[in-house]
């Protein structure tokens, strides 16, 4: 069994309703299970629940041995970029829809989180990209992703033409709507909705999947994550990189989109007895249908 936490902050997608109700009951319990509490600043500024003291996502990773997520995963990828520098273990309390990576139903987070505060729980690491845009040899733009790097052409515009190397190796020629680098986490996200594969979370490889592609024979390929992949802009008006909620728009003919595998990991803390399968099952509905 892993050590007991001391010090837990609360982060949480304080536009939902009632969530002001549910955080400060979720801090109650936690106080009541013996840990020290804080709340996220932006968290506890729209919230009003200031009693518990606020920190910045920097102090958090400096004071805190633990995150405790509530909301969506829109909100958990947020905040794991932020801490995953600090290597801050992460728990998500799903007030979302989907949620694969928020996976604690948020009327069972007493009986989940009990246990898991003592030491007894399951822990899985998270791979991330980084990278960024270059023009004229120099990085005008940096970001970090846990779901993917998406080049797509812009809300008016024609189709993008993209330049695809990997490593030193000149790989395609792609001619689309944009292209998605996803990671294992990633691949549930919009590169499924595009028509890209699912990737085991234990896999050490990224998902390059077109969208909308020009040439049929132009389909997603599941790579190795230890090369560069570079994606050139050949041709387009007012294309842009995201590195999930870090955009750039208005990229130029020549300019570069350049992804590898980040040396920070995300630490994800589940329920004893978690499984990825059964999460993919439960989301996606895979169990329909058998008698």
């Amino acid at each position: 069994m892993s050590k007991r936490f001391r010090h837990v902050a609360i982060v949480g997608k304080h536009q939902a309703q009632g969530m002001r109700e549910l955080l400060d009951a979720l801090a109650r319990f936690l106080v009541r299970e013996g840990l020290d509490v804080s709340f996220e600043r932006a968290t506890a500024n729209n919230t009003g629940l200031t009693g518990y003291g606020a920190l910045s996502t920097a102090e958090i990773g400096a004071l805190c041995d633990l995150a405790v997520v509530v909301g969506g995963d829109g909100t958990m990828l947020a905040i794991a970029r932020e801490l995953a520098r600090n290597n801050i273990p992460l728990i998500g309390i799903n007030q979302g829809r989907l949620g694969f990576i928020t996976d604690i139903p948020v009327g069972q987070f007493r009986e989940a989180l009990a246990p898991m505060i003592a030491g007894d729980h399951e822990e899985e690491h998270r791979s991330m990209l980084e990278g960024g845009v270059w023009r004229d040899g120099a990085c005008i733009f940096e970001g970090l992703s846990m779901n993917d790097v998406v080049v797509s052409r812009g809300a008016t515009a024609s189709m993008v033409e993209l330049k695809i190397d990997i490593g030193d190796e000149f790989v395609a020629n792609l001619r689309a709507d944009g292209l998605i680098v996803a990671s294992p986490t990633g691949s549930t996200a919009y590169a499924l909705s595009a028509g890209g594969p699912i990737l085991h979370p234990g896999i050490a490889a990224w998902v390059l999947v077109p969208i909308a592609s020009h040439t049929l024979s132009n389909r997603p390929i599941v790579l190795p994550d230890a090369g560069e992949i570079r994606i050139e802009i050949v041709a387009a008006r007012d294309a842009s990189a995201n590195f999930d909620m870090q955009s750039l728009a208005s990229l130029l003919r020549g300019d570069q989109v350049r992804v590898r595998r980040s040396e920070h990991k995300v630490r994800f803390l589940h329920p004893r007895g978690w499984s990825y399968y059964a999460t993919l099952r439960r989301k996606l509905r895979w169990h329909e249908g058998v008698v």
